[in-house]
């Protein structure tokens, strides 16, 4: 990761960031803690070479193992949506460790950031990343993201990167009392974004908008 290509991209990528970032201000979202978090996360890193020069478009990409990097709008967004949940956001579960691209804008606003990722090859080239970042308040875990992490809980956030066919129950017992999940849900042909706010006495939910994730499957590879 630390090619020349990759170096040479990083330095002369600053005016392509700021793109980016007015893009998403015209597209609605609004946290300015968010857009500085998208403007000082250098996505290059998180993509093939082959991609790097696509690195700041609005737009998803493959990242490998039929997996993408999510687009930066909707990596915004739900990171402005998990935010505005209720009293302090200090640690987040995130379901589904991809890239790291979403791992690295978390680790911007929260104290701590858990990552679950089921694709080993995936985990090790985002803890790669991570190092060369100087990134250190982030802990990765190579399991099954549906289990989440029990021994770990309960998290102020949980942020799913792929869709469930309905809301997993044991994802929202990993909330404290007023936490908040966001995560798609749907099959392949329609899933819409979800905000889950757990209570006392179970949750509460709330349908957003229409998007389109990978699916979320069980098991380790």
């Amino acid at each position: 990761m630390s090619s020349s290509l990759h170096r040479g991209i990083g330095m002369t990528s600053q005016r392509t960031r700021e793109r980016l970032v007015q893009r998403l201000r015209d597209e609605g979202i609004a946290n300015q803690a968010v857009l500085e978090a998208i403007r000082n996360t250098p996505r290059h890193i998180f993509v093939e070479e082959a991609l790097a020069s696509r690195a700041y478009e609005d737009t998803a990409l493959p990242i490998g193992q039929g997996q993408t990097i999510s687009q930066p709008f909707i990596v915004a967004r739900m990171t402005e949506l998990l935010l505005e949940g209720t009293g302090p956001m200090e640690t987040v579960l995130e379901i589904g460790t991809g890239s790291g691209y979403q791992t690295a804008i978390l680790s911007r606003l929260v104290k701590r950031v858990y990552s679950v990722e089921r694709i080993k090859s995936l985990q090790l080239q985002a803890r790669k990343r991570f190092q060369e970042l100087h990134i250190r308040n982030i802990r990765l875990h190579h399991r099954d993201g549906g289990m989440g992490l029990p021994e770990y809980a309960p998290f102020d956030g949980i942020l799913v990167t792929a869709a469930p066919e309905g809301i997993p129950r044991a994802l929202v017992d990993q909330l404290r009392v007023g936490g908040v999940m966001i995560l798609p849900i749907g099959n392949r042909s329609e899933q819409v974004l979800v905000r889950v706010t757990r209570t006392r006495t179970g949750y509460d939910k709330e349908l957003l908008e229409q998007v389109v994730f990978v699916p979320l499957l069980g098991g380790t590879l």
